[in-house]
């Protein structure tokens, strides 16, 4: 079983956390969890704790959020070498990275080096040769649109040290991609109703298709 690090991003799938959080652990996976701050508008940290329970308070030890890089900044507390420096320490101890949901702002940050949350600095000092598991979830028009193309192209040739296929469709990089590289797995998103009410392709995969992308 893995250590994994799950980032959530603001994606109306993160109303999903818990479950997929509880899947994962359910699975024997140890889990950690890095939110955007936006991902805080769809779920409630203080449900997730590495024991189970639902607490009050959110466990730090398992819910990660950016001001968690500067403990205690807010009362006039400031770095000194040789404290932590949080989101190296999240990659040293993940050995799996799963970004589920994966929003349109966030694929692009990452396509272009943006690293200005906890979660994506953990993605720019990543280990590249360790799994990284990329669940997108978006409107169908946004999974569509030329850039979500550029994006995923990016990160495939980031990671796999080659350009990818030069193709107009998502699908067929994410093909490219599970079928090419050992170290990128992109959970394809499906077809369906979504929250917004339009139907298109664009929700998040199933729980259990991410799970199974980890190994």
């Amino acid at each position: 079983m893995a250590k994994i690090l799950l980032g959530v991003t603001g994606s109306v799938a993160a109303i999903h956390t818990k479950l997929l959080f509880d899947e994962l652990r359910g699975a024997g996976h140890e889990v950690k969890l890095v939110a955007t701050r936006s991902a805080l508008y769809f779920f409630d940290p203080a449900e997730l704790s590495g024991d189970g329970i639902k607490g009050e308070t959110r466990d730090p030890n398992v819910v990660i959020l950016d001001e968690d890089e500067w403990p205690g900044s807010e009362g006039g507390v400031r770095y000194r070498r040789g404290d932590p420096v949080l989101h190296i320490e999240l990659r040293r101890w993940a050995e799996v990275l799963v970004i589920a949901p994966l929003d349109a702002n966030t694929l692009a940050k990452l396509a272009l080096g943006v690293c200005d949350n906890c979660l994506t600095c953990v993605y720019r000092a990543w280990d590249r040769s360790r799994r990284i598991v990329l669940a997108p979830a978006m409107n169908t028009l946004m999974w569509e649109h030329p850039a979500t193309v550029r994006h995923l192209r990016q990160v495939a040739a980031d990671l796999a040290g080659v350009e990818p296929p030069l193709d107009r469709e998502a699908l067929r990089i994410c093909d490219w991609v599970n079928r090419e590289l050992s170290n990128l797995r992109i959970a394809v998103p499906e077809v369906k109703q979504l929250a917004c009410d339009d139907v298109g392709i664009g929700a998040m995969a199933a729980r259990e298709k991410i799970v199974d992308q980890i190994s």
